[in-house]
């Protein structure tokens, strides 16, 4: 616990970052209908709006790699937020549907640049794999707190006439951008993290293609990449469908707007505990067994709520379990994994990888995902969840055998 204090600027500075990433992605979404009504925004145009900012986050995770070999890590993770922070400005400050549009393209791709980025950058400064993981794990509170902190701004300034809603919530995350690239470039602590990084990660001096680590002659890193990405996508359709439509399922269940929106504060206060706990744990041998148990949590939630019917507390409830297991078995693992099972120097790119290309593809599911999520159809999409997110588990004890078996992580080198 005393060497996990010790790198706290780390952590803060990439967590920072991961607020940045949530926060757009639920700020925009929750006063998106604010704007349309505020800036007079067709259906069509708050279509394109929403649609670009998940597309621009998948490029820009797409291109994070690139972005480092051609700026350096450090430099990548200590000015890139200056880009997003051009963005939410510009949004803040939108008077018509173009300044809204590309201040969410501009944010959305520094925003999805940053997370591979910055969790390159913890791998690279931490000085073992037990305290990596850790880190890495402990970064999704800071994902959860832009969530939570994005949809009470929304609710508490629900009532304000005009645009002033989604002012004051661009304003925060203009804020929090600004202490980002202050800290990032400023804090002598963080900057003595850097300096003090273990050799081997600072001295690359070979320059080492993606083609070269998948395809080589060492054939673990292909199985590494395939079991992650199918856990992944697999494990985002489902995250992203519960973060995009959770109010939506739970109002066309006849709850009202106030309590659709009030128990998604709850829930995402689940995820932070959770989280919290998580992260504890993430650098031992207990986060294999909590990954096997969120599964099975999130299956057998999944399908309580094929059977729930228009029981709106049962319903609640359900969901909140789900939420249980989906952080046990999520997005922090899959973190964790990706740093530990590839070298330092492609990353970067691996991340960005699997996040753009699970962004994209739930860019594109949510075109459809309203409509599977209607009273009438709940059912069968629920059970479908369930069967995803059975062989997403599949494929992450997978990963966990491999990482065994090539002696790659944490858990499997005794640090």
């Amino acid at each position: 616990m005393q060497k996990i204090q010790s790198y706290k600027p780390l952590l803060i500075s990439a967590g920072l970052g991961s607020i940045l990433g949530s926060g757009i992605i639920v700020g925009l979404s929750s006063t998106i209908t604010v704007w349309q009504t505020g800036l007079g925004l067709s259906d069509g145009q708050v279509g394109i709006v929403s649609g670009a900012l998940t597309f621009a986050i998948a490029i820009g995770s797409l291109l994070a790699g690139k972005l480092t070999k051609s700026l350096g890590l450090l430099n990548a993770y200590n000015n890139l937020d200056l880009g997003f922070l051009a963005g939410v400005v510009l949004c803040m400050l939108a008077q018509n549907y173009w300044m809204l549009l590309i201040g969410a393209v501009l944010a959305g791709f520094f925003s999805g640049a940053d997370l591979p980025i910055s969790l390159t950058m913890i791998s690279h400064d931490a000085p073992d794999k037990k305290t990596s993981a850790e880190l890495v794990s402990a970064s999704q509170i800071y994902w959860t707190i832009g969530i939570i902190g994005a949809v009470l701004i929304a609710f508490v300034t629900s009532t304000l006439s005009g645009t002033l809603s989604p002012r004051i919530e661009m304003g925060a995350l203009v804020l929090v951008a600004a202490i980002t690239v202050w800290m990032r470039k400023t804090n002598k602590n963080l900057r003595a993290i850097h300096e003090a990084a273990p050799k081997q990660n600072t001295e690359q001096t070979k320059k080492v293609s993606m083609k070269e680590i998948l395809f080589g002659s060492d054939k673990k890193y292909l199985s590494f990449l395939i079991c992650i990405l199918v856990f992944y996508c697999g494990w985002n359709l489902l995250a992203n469908t519960f973060g995009q439509f959770q109010t939506f399922m739970l109002v066309k269940a006849n709850a009202s707007q106030s309590f659709a929106t009030g128990s998604g504060i709850v829930l995402n206060v689940v995820c932070l505990i959770v989280a919290t706990l998580f992260s504890k744990i993430a650098g031992g041998k207990k986060r294999n067994v909590a990954f096997v148990a969120g599964i099975m949590i999130m299956v057998v939630s999944l399908c309580g709520l094929a059977m729930s019917a228009s029981n709106l507390w049962l319903i609640v409830a359900w969901i909140a379990f789900q939420n249980v297991g989906s952080t046990f078995a999520g997005e922090a693992m899959y973190k964790v994994w990706t740093q530990e099972s590839f070298p330092v120097e492609v990353r970067s790119d691996l991340q960005g990888f699997i996040n753009g290309f699970s962004r994209l593809l739930c860019a594109a599911f949510a075109t459809i995902t309203p409509i599977l999520v209607l009273p009438e159809h709940i059912r069968t999409t629920m059970f479908g969840f369930a069967a995803l997110i059975l062989v997403a588990g599949l494929f992450g004890m997978m990963q966990m055998k491999l990482q065994k078996k090539h002696g790659v992580g944490s858990l499997e080198k005794g640090e």
